[in-house]
This record gives C-alpha cells, structure tokens and sequence, in this order.
C-alpha cells in the first residue's frame, strides 16, 4: 500500500533552484551501457548543496531512484562509482556532499533535521520531476537511501521524516549519538577529536555543536544539554516511524560505531513491521577489509526487491509483491577462517541463519575465578590502557581474530578474573555481561572492561575486535553491584584457551577522571555469560578479501608497550653503560631450517656521536639484524646490549631507542602535529616527555606541521615519519631505508636530518641502498653479506682501502678476460665497473697486476687506489651483487 507525500513552499522553491544549470556528461564500460552524469547545484536556505545525477539508457525508461550519501568528512565523489553501477543496473541515482563537504557550503548540523535531513526531501522533490524516475503518486518517487556512515544515517534519518522514502540500507552507521559519543556516560574523547578535525575544525560546525563540544572536551565528561542535543539529531528520536524494509550492514571491527547500535536500529525497526536484514561485515571505522564489493551487491539485490519488486535490472511488476528478488539471509557475519597459504592475507567466510538472534542468545555462563582486588585511577588518568587506536590500528582490530592483536593494560591499574581452561571451544557471537560489585574512593568511578582470549600457555592473549566498553558507576563510594555489558563480537575461543575479564581505571580512547582515586572490584555473579548462536552456518568457501597491513605505528607501539611481560634478561654491564651497541655473535637461523643462516657470529660495536650505515646486498641480514635489536624477534645465540642493557622483546632500555622501518601510517585529515601527539599518547608515556619540539626542530617541517597529512609531499611524509621515530630524543635512532623514493633534493635534506641528530652525541644507525648517501652522511659503516660481517670501520678507511684497485681502461673489459684477472694468484676478486675493473689484491702487487693486465691484453689507461663506496662495496661483497 502507498502512502500519501508531503512537499513544503520552501522544498519547491529550492527545487526551482536546482533546475539551473547543468553539466552533461557520459561515462561507458565495456559491454555495458553508457551513464550519463548532470552535475548541478541547489540552493536550499542557508547553504548550496552540489549534487550529481546518474542515469544509463533511454530517458524514456521508468526506473526506481537510489540516493547515495558519503561518509563524513568525504564528499559525493567517494560513492561515484557505486553510483555508476547503480545507474547501469536500472537505476536513477542521485549524490550530493553534505553541508560543509565536498564543494557544499553551509555549517555542519550533523545530519540535522532541519538542515541535512531537510535537504534529502528537497532532493526527493526534485527527482519527482524527473522523467526517468518512476512515480507511486504524485511527487512521490519509487526511491531507496543508501550509505556508509554518515551517509548510513542519513539514510535512516530520511525514512523517519520522509514518508517518501521506500527502503534504505544504512551501513557502518549510528542509531543514537548520544550513545555513541557518551557510552554509559563516558565521554568517548578520542574519537570525538578526530570527528572535529576531519570536519576541519570545531569553527565547520553549527555553533551550538561547537559550544557543545569544546564543553565536553574541558569538562572531559558529557552533560545533560549534550546529551539530549546528540539525541535529538539521531535515528532513535524518529525510529517508531521507520517502517521500510532496511538493510542493516555494520562493521565488526568499529569501536566508532559498535555492533550495539546495529543491533538497536534492527530492534526498532523490526518492532514496526518493516523487513529487516542484519550483516556484520569484517572490517569497520578501525580498519579491516569492508568486503565493498559484496555489500554493493547486496544493496542492489535490496533495492531489486523492495524497489523493483524482482530479480534483477530488468524491471519487474512492481508492486512490492512476494514475487520479488531474495534478498539474503536475515542475519550474515564475515569470519575470519585462517591465512591464504600464498600472501597472508585473512580468509574471509560467511556465516548465516534465518532469523537475527540478537546480542544475547543463547547464553552460556563461563565461571570466573578471583579474589577482590583494588587498583588505581592514576592522576590526570596517564598514562591509560590502550584497546583500539583509531586509523592507527588499522591492521590491529582485524588481525586480532588471528592472535596478532596489540593492547596494554599497565600493572597496578586493572583487576583481572580468569576462567578455567575450556573443555570444549565456544564461539562468542554477541555481548558477554558480568555483574560486579565496585566500590571506590570517590563518589563515581570510571571503569573499562574487555575480555581477552588465552593462550594455553597463559601468555598470548587476544582482545576480540581490540574493543572495551566503559562504565560510568555514581554512588560508588559505599559500594554499588552493577552488570557490565562487554562488547559485541563474533569470536571463537578454542578449547584449552581462557577467558580473562579486565577491569581497568583507563583507556586511550576514552575521558577517565583527572582526580586520582582506588577502585575495588569484586565478581557479584559468579562469572561470565557468553551468548552463542548454534544456528549459524558458515559457508565452505572463502569470500572477498584484502589485505590487513600492520602499520609501523602499531608495531613500534607493540614492542614498546610490551613491558609488562618480563622474562629473565642477563644483568646490565656498567662498563657499557655508555655504549649505544655491542653486538657479539649474534646468530638467527632461519625458520625450519638447521643449517641455513639469516645472521652468523655478527659481531660489532657503535660509539655514541657516530652514524653507522648498515650495507649488505638482499639477503645479507640486515632487517633481521635490525628487528632483533629492537627486540621484536629473538635471535638464536650471541648477545645484544644497548646502553649495558642485554635486549629481550619488551626490554625496558628500548624506551632509548627509537625506530623507523618501512615508514609510518599517518591520519589523512589530521595535521602533522596532531599525528606525532597521538601517537605518543598511545605509546602511554607522559605527554611532557615527548619533546616534540627538539624532534621537529631537527626534522625541519616548518609550517607544514599545521597542514592535513594529506597535502603532504612524499619527502614531507618521511620526515613527519623520522620526527615521530625521534619523538622523546632517544639516544639510538635505527632508520630503515629512510629515503626510499624520496628526489635527490629530498635525499639531501633527509640527510641533513641525520647528521643533525647525531651532532647532539645521539647515535644513528641507517640502513640503505643509496651507497653515495650512505658515504656523506656516515662517519661508520657495517658491511654483510650472507649474514656475516664483511668488514666494519670509518667510511674513509674502507673506501681508501690500499689493497683494492681502481683499473681504468680505454674499452669495457670482455666477460671472459674479467674471469682471468679474478682468477689470478694474489687476486682477491675483480669486477667490471663502468670505467673498467675493480680488483681486490690478496698477497699480489701493483707492478705484479700491471704485468698480468698487459699480457691479457687489458687497453690499460690508468692504475690506482679507489676512493668511491660503492665499488669498495662491490669488491668486498664479490659475488654477492
């Protein structure tokens, strides 16, 4: 049945605007018909919204009409290609950036009812007058919403206030903000900032969301006022009139917008009769793999059935009928079922049943075991627990299915509950909860709670989704028995594994109070209740994947924050406490192999002041060398010391050191500076130890520091990155490649920032490729090759070698005579240059080579010392190159 429409003076008004000006243009793909584009702008009070509307086909052909909206801080251009695909598929698709994005102008209102919701009526009007959009009455458009994130709800918001709209399929989106920013009334700070800076400043938004936010922030807790203003801006304020079939489509790995909020938009809008779908996709606002491609697919099989009434872009009927196209199982979650054997990448699965179960079916209850047991609220709440670190952890959220997950919780600040090994494995899908008894020193209290999974060895422990759910608990002082709602995940804990239950005072993302204060937690209910769905079946085959990086950020934060976990590290050597680095016989074998050898009996030393290139040919064990000083691997025998220290994974010395491989993932929309800071809170040591100043004064951003990463310059990118490694001036800094694919006029300034750094007694270590670099900003080079130490000295001393000549010839040297020289007794090596030979002598003469060359009949023009790095190298690596 259709319903009546509403169309307001002012929407009309607005949509004579939009029928201005216009730009045709065409877009083809092979074998499939050709879309056409109109851009044009519409005039609505207060703003100009830039829109874009696709078509393909005759202009004679009735069809549905799609509006797409785009995440925050994006514009109309990111969902273009969906669009595109859309348009082919039998589809009137219309996008627009939202105010205060794109090319839109106006304040942004948050989806404001009265502003950005507005705005959505007025495009429906104007599609209403198109004559390729299929009308139910009229100024009643057949249409469908759809979106991701921002554009998610938005989506939402539209088919409360528009009686027009006739499906949606929100994804990765919010049903009430208040909720998400204020989770059981703790201020979700983190997130918040990145929120106003993507936005481009607090100055974007509406004044009284600006005055809400700076409020928020200083107080550091939320207040009624805010409270209800991010209410009444959100999905839940108008969700008893959402009653269209809806696509629901949320990302597991999403500590911005949890599958909670999914799962209360599915709730509601159930509750009114309307069909609902629910997918849990893999990846979400932390990283991961959003599986587009699959989730595209389902939205157009959704707007297939619930706007065309059947099976494809064919058209159909119509009329919303049972006859319509299927659109999937009621409930869907992306699993992760290992490694690809052939790239590493996650193995995606589905699994599926026909009815949505909800956060808490099925429960099961897993006994805890503890005493009570008191921690602390540290003053200013630093340094805090660190669970999701937003854009940082890209990698971190999705790779914690599969063990690699990093999170810290520092001693003496957290209480801790173990299970018994299980008997048999359980698959977590939903909320665990667990009641507590808490009690506190002040009058509120401020708490954290996550559940990891155990290794039987009761070290390895992983926090599913690198999620935590905060609780706010008032009237604490005298004691309070509350449930904790931990946080919904799709997680298999195999037998012999734990579950642990933290209760911590703190955590990166969120606001703790700023007043130190004790906690004292105590299990009230004996343990936890896990909720499971045994009705989910999962598909044989993997779907779409793509690959989880591990940011440089995470794992230098891992080795870092891995300080809690001790072993027994041989004592410190004083009679070394002023040496940056003594290696002595240092061996790592390679994995399943007994013979081979990535580093053999490596021995050498570096003196504070200097800065030592590492050189080696691929394969010589540089990296592997590298990656067992900064304790991330263990190397098979020999000794490490930094500063007297021995190094084992997590040694504390390694706060001196610090490191860069493969250069650092950085947030787009923030500015240089405000990368570096969060990323030192993250490391959990006080902000005033950073000296972010002296790192970005010898790292010569300049003005720079106050622009978006994304403006960046890739000679930019890889000082921003040298400056965070510098972040707290530690007395070792490790470069790996640091100039790789920088211009020479950007090699010169990276060189510039070594030499700088070590002026101040501080040590460098750097390796790579570029050898003429190497030779002006070295004052010490290590040589490998095949894992060993070739040679080690000052730069002058090896390239001024007296027993390596430079051969110059009138002609290039033939293949065969060049084998000859090598061949010769004394002879060392001898390799073609691009000026003739370089031989290496081993017992042999000058005047004994000259005489050889001659008979061989070498077109001699020249015999010397050489003086370049470079065939220095050559020679002393031989084959090797």
């Amino acid at each position: 049945m259709r319903r009546r429409r509403w169309r307001t003076a002012a929407a009309a008004a607005a949509l004579a605007a939009l029928a201005g000006a216009g730009v045709w243009s065409a877009a083809g793909a092979s074998g499939a018909p050709a879309v056409h584009r109109e851009d044009r702008v519409l005039d609505v009070p207060g703003a100009k919204i830039d829109t874009s509307f696709f078509t393909a086909g005759s202009a004679k052909d009735k069809r549905p009409a799609v509006l797409i909206g785009h995440g925050f801080g994006g514009s109309k251009n990111e969902v273009k290609g969906q669009a595109e695909q859309l348009a082919r598929d039998g589809y009137a698709v219309m996008t627009w950036s939202a105010r205060g994005f794109g090319r839109s102008t106006g304040r942004i209102g948050l989806n404001d009812p009265q502003m950005e919701v507005k705005d959505v009526s007025r495009l429906i009007d104007w599609l209403a007058r198109r004559p390729e959009v299929r009308l139910d009455g009229a100024g009643d458009p057949r249409v469908g919403v759809t979106g991701v994130s921002y554009g998610g709800a938005v989506s939402l918001l539209a088919a409360g206030y528009d009686k027009r709209v006739d499906a949606i399929a929100p994804e990765m989106t919010y049903w009430n903000l208040s909720d998400v920013f204020f989770p059981n009334g703790v201020y979700k700070k983190l997130w918040a900032g990145i929120f106003v800076s993507t936005a481009g400043g607090c100055e974007k938004f509406e004044p009284r969301i600006c005055a809400m936010y700076n409020r928020v922030a200083t107080a550091g807790a939320p207040d009624e006022e805010a409270e209800k203003l991010l209410e009444s801006k959100s999905p839940s304020a108008v969700g008893d009139r959402i009653k269209v079939p809806a696509l629901i489509m949320q990302g597991q790995t999403d500590s911005l917008f949890p599958l909670g909020q999914a799962d209360a938009m599915a709730k509601a809008i159930a509750a009114n009769g309307a069909p609902v779908s629910v997918d849990w996709i893999a990846g979400g606002h932390d990283g991961g793999d959003r599986e587009s491609g699959r989730t595209q697919a389902r939205v157009t099989q959704w707007f297939d059935r619930y706007l065309k009434g059947d099976k494809g872009a064919a058209g159909g009927n119509g009329d919303g009928g049972d006859r319509g196209a299927s659109t999937g199982p009621a409930f869907r979650v992306t699993r992760t079922g290992g490694l690809n054997s052939t790239d590493g990448s996650p193995q995606l699965r589905g699994a599926s049943s026909d009815s949505y179960p909800g956060l808490g079916s099925g429960r099961q209850p897993i006994a805890l075991a503890g005493r009570e047991q008191s921690f602390a609220n540290p003053p200013g709440g630093a340094p805090p627990a660190i669970s999701a670190v937003p854009g940082l952890g890209s990698g971190l959220a999705g790779l914690s299915s599969l063990g690699a997950g990093l999170s810290l919780d520092f001693p003496g600040q957290y209480a801790a509950f173990d299970s018994a090994r299980l008997a048999t494995g359980v698959h977590v899908t939903g909320s665990p909860t667990v009641k507590l008894k808490v009690t506190s020193s002040d009058d509120t209290a401020v708490l954290f709670g996550k559940v990891y999974d155990v290794g039987p060895d009761g070290k390895q422990q992983v926090l599913p989704s690198q999620l935590v759910a905060p609780l706010r608990v008032d009237g604490a002082k005298d004691g309070r028995t509350v449930e904790l709602t931990l946080p919904a995940v799709d997680h298999n804990v195999e037998a012999g594994h734990r579950l642990r239950l933290v209760v911590a005072a703190t955590d990166l993302g969120f606001a703790s109070p700023a007043a130190p204060a004790t906690y004292t937690v105590a299990l009230a209910g004996g343990g936890l209740s896990v909720p499971t769905v045994p009705a989910l079946r999962t598909a044989s085959a993997g779907l779409a994947w793509w690959v989880w990086g591990l940011p440089l950020a995470g794992a230098v934060i891992g080795a870092a924050l891995l300080i809690t976990r001790r072993t027994h590290t041989p004592a410190p050597d004083p009679e070394l406490a002023g040496v940056p680095l003594q290696i002595t016989g240092l061996t790592k074998k390679y994995a399943k192999s007994s013979g081979r050898y990535a580093v053999r009996d490596l021995s050498f030393r570096v003196e504070q002041g200097q800065v030592l290139g590492l050189l080696g040919p691929n394969g010589a064990g540089k990296t592997t060398t590298l990656r067992m000083l900064m304790g991330l691997i263990r190397p098979d025998g020999g000794e490490i010391r930094v500063f007297g220290h021995a190094i084992r994974p997590g040694s504390p010395v390694l706060s001196r050191v610090g490191a860069f491989v493969e250069g650092a993932g950085f947030l787009p929309h923030l500015s240089g500076r405000e990368n570096l800071e969060l990323y030192w809170a993250a490391t959990g040591r006080p902000a005033g130890d950073s000296r972010i100043e002296e790192a970005l004064e010898i790292a010569g951003l300049g003005d720079a520091l106050q622009r978006a990463v994304r403006t960046y310059s890739q000679g930019m990118r890889q000082r921003l990155a040298i400056a965070q490694a510098m972040l707290g001036m530690p007395d070792l800094l490790i470069l790996d490649e640091p100039t790789n694919g920088l211009d020479p006029p950007q090699i010169r300034e990276m060189r510039d920032v070594m030499i700088r750094y070590a002026r101040g007694g501080r040590t460098v270590i750097v390796s790579s490729h570029l050898l003429s670099e190497v030779e002006q900003s070295c004052t010490h080079l290590v040589v490998m090759d095949r894992g060993r130490l070739v040679q080690a000295g000052p730069v002058a001393e090896i390239t001024g070698a007296s027993d390596t000549l430079l051969v110059t010839t009138a002609e290039p040297v033939p293949e065969a005579v060049v084998d000859k020289v090598a061949a010769l007794a004394g002879i060392g090596s001898a390799l073609p240059t691009d000026e003739g030979l370089l031989v290496r002598l081993e017992g042999a003469t000058t005047p004994e080579l000259i005489a050889e060359l001659l008979r061989l009949d070498v077109p001699l023009t020249g015999v010397g010392p050489h003086r370049r790095l470079e065939d220095a190298f050559l020679t002393l690596i031989g084959g090797s190159a």
